[in-house]
């Protein structure tokens, strides 16, 4: 069996954490280097659920996307909901590491999961790295459809590859509007909207979309320079959860850890969770979604 230092190592040579946000807070939050690690479990988030259900399968190491303290604290207090996680998994020899923003601009990294998940081609970065003179790593990925759908065909296969959350898919643009290129990136995806307009796609699949960013993306799209230069290409911005996004990401790391278990013939048995984590849990339709009119007085 190898060391978590054996298995640390191979999943930073995956996800470099010096390609990781200056901001951001990835690698080792806890674990013994010298213990061994027989199972491996990757999540999304590394909240209480997921710390529980670790110890239930008997993992060694918890492998998850966001992390656990993206900003300082002073306390891991059991009596805090983080501090009752690192209770948690400290106690029963759990590991605990975070590929966040590392994983995002990976070759492969968590937009061509999310491409993959849609049965998109990829094609380039939406947002290149500067550091990779391949050009295969960054933020986002520009994908082409096999053959083309309308948004709401392209919604609805969204809708069905992605997990089921209370949110679904929200879409703004044209229904009908037919789509052959489209931009990914899994998680908040607004801050990338400049990019979007200069790939000139027709729709952008992401999550966390804000109302006055969207709102403003789809009134240059329709009314300013954008329409003008693509106007045979109408945008769309489909909006889905922002942990339905990144869960593909989980399948596609734990194939990656599996292949280099099997070449180092360490025999890990490497398992992903299905337990949803998006906070949200219900969602009550509008009456009617066909007008725009007919706001409440």
């Amino acid at each position: 069996m190898p060391r978590l230092s054996e298995v640390i190592a191979a999943l930073e040579n995956l996800w470099p954490a010096e390609r990781a946000e200056s901001w951001d807070a990835v690698g080792t939050v806890a674990g013994d280097p010298d213990q061994e690690v027989t199972r491996v479990l990757f999540a999304v988030d590394p909240v209480q659920e997921i710390a529980d259900e670790a110890v239930k399968l008997g993992a060694d190491l918890l492998v998850t996307h966001h992390p656990l303290y993206l900003r300082g604290t002073t306390t891991v207090a059991a009596s805090t909901f983080k501090g009752r996680v690192v209770h948690t998994l400290i106690k029963n020899d759990v590991a605990l590491h975070v590929a966040h923003t590392n994983a995002d601009t990976a070759d492969p990294g968590v937009s061509d999961a999310l491409a993959g998940a849609l049965d998109l081609r990829v094609v380039r970065p939406l947002v290149p790295d500067p550091s990779d003179p391949q050009g295969c790593r960054g933020l986002g990925r520009i994908c082409e459809l096999d053959h083309p759908l309308t948004v709401r065909e392209l919604a609805a296969r969204a809708a069905e590859r992605l997990p089921a959350t209370a949110q679904g898919i929200r879409v703004a643009g044209d229904p009908g509007a037919r789509v052959r290129t489209v931009a990914v990136s899994g998680g908040s995806g607004d801050s990338l909207f400049d990019a979007v307009r200069a790939a000139g796609v027709d729709a952008f699949l992401t999550a966390d979309l804000r109302h006055h960013p969207a709102s403003e993306f789809m009134a240059d799209a329709a009314h300013g320079t954008a329409a003008r230069d693509t106007a045979h290409r109408p945008l769309a911005l489909l909006d889905a959860a922002h942990w339905a996004t990144e869960w593909p990401w989980c399948e596609l790391a734990a194939t990656q850890l599996d292949e280099i278990s099997d070449r180092h013939g360490w025999d890990l048995r490497v398992h992903v969770s299905k337990t949803v984590t998006d906070p949200w849990t219900a969602h009550a339709a509008s009456a009617s979604t066909t007008s725009a009119t007919g706001a409440p007085n």
